[in-house]
């Protein structure tokens, strides 16, 4: 079983709620990839950045969509308070 960084609540068949906390250590939160595209729509972003491989980190906005394509490199940099997003699996 794997230990996420995030908790998680599934809100239909591809749609999920998930919250990292603000006391989640950064070293948790790991460069990794997707097998499938994602669009997440962020909910709360407290400051917290997504970064794409090979690109400057941006901060995250309330209320914007984002895509992140499969066997994309990516990860989220820690903000100040909890980071929220609705995550659909394309």
């Amino acid at each position: 079983m794997c230990n996420f960084p995030f908790e998680e609540k599934q809100i239909s068949d591809k749609t999920f709620l998930r919250e990292f906390k603000h006391d989640v250590h950064s070293d948790e939160l790991i460069w990794h990839q997707d097998r499938e595209d994602r669009k997440i729509r962020i909910v709360e972003a407290n400051g917290w950045l997504l970064q794409i491989d090979n690109q400057v980190p941006f901060f995250l906005e309330n209320n914007k969509d984002y895509h992140i394509p499969k066997y994309t490199w990516h990860r989220v940099i820690k903000g100040k308070g909890n980071l929220k997003i609705l995550l659909e699996k394309l």
